[in-house]
């Protein structure tokens, strides 16, 4: 082998070469390694009502145990209290009670506008709170459908909220939307309960408390029944442990015989305090694991539990992965129901593909044709350059499995706009240093060297401007912002190192060039 053919072998330009057959090999087919965006290969429009009064409600229960506790520390018990029409009505054995009560609870709760009507206090959250739970419940339960569908795999949906109530999922090229709908409408709320009373129907229960169940109670069925096993259990409204104190939960196996599949579960702190003081203050009672609105497991407490236990409910290996995927990621904080869903096929992601590829090609032709008719020899290797730029933003959009929608293809023809601009800052900076009388391979060293800050300030400042819309966009501007930043990495890569490799590739083939076509 010949020093000419092995600096050539050897040469930067050979390792472009490389990376540029592994890439094409690794994108290839694009359909196959790219994810595309629903505005690309359609799929469905998913719309959410969120039930946020309930989300009220379940904050007036913790408010109505906080103020029963507080009320009995304090002496001031009222003779019955419940939750009615988005109200906790108090009553009292007598008006100068329910006076004293008030005033009381107007430095407590400030938070909570009071009524007085006799010896009935009515007590209800200011207009803004109400805004501010609903606010709340509304976008919790978005970031819940978020984790909810990234852990089975739908990455590259966008959920997102609508109005005061609304929340849109967009679930793009979905292989299997039934499940992913089946996921969404789970509320998987998890509560854990004393049992008061065990029936074989509720009219059994109701029989014992001479028709009426005692106020602050409920009555909830078994989940997973058998033939002559159904059960009733007669708790309490109120929950002291729910899902919202989980910090993980998985399956295993386990159970009484150690061969049942469960479901592990561990408390955060705060969970962990309150179910000890729940356990061990009813150590020999039944606790029922609830939910959704059903027993899964009742068991009785042997010992005080702290931030570990299992939920036993002749579980299947896939219910309980399912049980504890969901557990995971939260519970909705205020039940959904599917208000609309609209699907959307994909011949209007093939023409605006179609279209996409062809303003990108355009944008190439006639940039080609500018870097002939300016710099000549010079001016095909930026437009290779151009080329190795747009496959390395394809290979990194892949590596970090983003999503191309339409504006991100509007990101790439913007991204071509802004790699040729390199070239220019360098070769006109090569122009100038021929100009002033410098060899060829000492202008060409020196224009690189000079052109660098410049080129580093241009495309650092539009990096700064695509990772805020980064983090404060969504959706299809998301997809602007993470194609734009992809890009600049290319450009830098490809304006600074490819495209200088091309040269040093000439250098290696003939020595002593005098002359260099720009």
């Amino acid at each position: 082998m010949s020093f000419t053919a092995r600096r050539v072998l050897f040469s930067s330009f050979s390792f472009w070469i490389a990376f540029a057959l592994i890439s094409l090999y690794f994108v290839m087919p694009l359909r196959k390694n790219i994810k595309f965006g629903i505005d690309l290969v359609g799929g469905t429009y998913i719309t959410l009502d969120v039930k946020v009064e309930k989300a009220v409600e379940h904050e007036l229960q913790d408010r109505l145990h906080g103020i029963s506790e507080l009320l009995k520390e304090s002496q001031k018990n009222p003779t019955s209290s419940k939750i009615d029409n988005g109200n906790i009505v108090l009553n009292f054995d007598s008006e100068s009670t329910a006076y004293d009560t008030q005033q009381f609870l107007k430095e407590e709760h400030p938070e909570l506008k009071s009524n007085l009507e006799g010896k009935t206090l009515y007590l209800t959250f200011s207009k803004e709170k109400l805004s501010e739970i609903k606010n709340w419940a509304l976008h919790t339960n978005r970031e819940v459908l978020d984790t909810r569908l990234k852990k089975i795999g739908v990455e590259e949906i966008n959920v997102s909220t609508k109005g005061d109530r609304s929340i849109i999922v967009e679930l793009p090229d979905v292989d299997n939307p039934a499940k992913a709908k089946e996921m969404i409408g789970t509320p998987a709320m998890l509560e854990f309960k004393i049992v008061e009373k065990v029936g074989s129907s509720p009219e059994e229960i109701l029989e014992e408390y001479g028709g009426e169940i005692p106020e602050g109670t409920m009555i909830v069925p078994d989940r997973d029944v058998q033939k002559g096993e159904k059960k009733y259990y007669l708790v309490s409204t109120y929950a002291e442990v729910t899902g919202r104190d989980l910090r993980d939960a998985f399956p295993s196996i386990g159970g009484r015989m150690g061969a049942q599949v469960v479901v592990n579960f561990r408390l955060t702190p705060e969970g962990g305090r309150k179910f000890y003081e729940l356990t061990s203050k009813n150590i020999g009672q039944t606790l029922a694991a609830i939910l959704d609105g059903k027993v899964i497991s009742a068991a009785t407490i042997q010992d005080e539990i702290r931030s570990e236990g299992a939920i036993t409910g002749r579980f299947s290996q896939d219910k309980a992965k399912e049980l504890s995927m969901l557990l995971k990621s939260g519970a909705f904080v205020a039940p959904v129901e599917f208000a609309e869903e609209r699907r959307i096929g994909p011949s209007l992601g093939y023409e605006s593909i179609k279209n996409g590829l062809m303003s990108c090609l355009i944008g190439l032709g006639l940039l080609f044709i500018f870097s002939i008719f300016y710099y000549k020899l010079s001016g095909i290797f930026a437009f290779i350059a151009l080329v190795y730029n747009m496959l390395i933003i394809l290979v990194g959009m892949a590596l970090l499995r983003a999503t191309l929608t339409l504006p991100g293809i509007a990101g790439m023809v913007l991204t071509v706009g802004m790699a040729i601009d390199a070239s220019i800052l360098i070769y006109e900076r090569i122009k100038e240093a021929l100009a002033n009388g410098m060899s060829v391979q000492a202008a060409v060293k020196d224009g690189f060297s000079d052109a660098l800050p410049v080129i580093l300030d241009a495309n650092i400042t539009h990096l700064l401007v695509a990772l805020v819309l980064f983090k404060f966009g969504s959706g299809p501007i998301k997809g602007f912002a993470v194609t734009m930043m992809v890009g600049i990495v290319s450009t830098l890569l490809t304006g600074i190192f490819f495209l200088r490799s091309i040269f040093n590739f000439l250098f290696s083939i003939k020595n002593n060039i005098q002359k260099l076509s720009i």
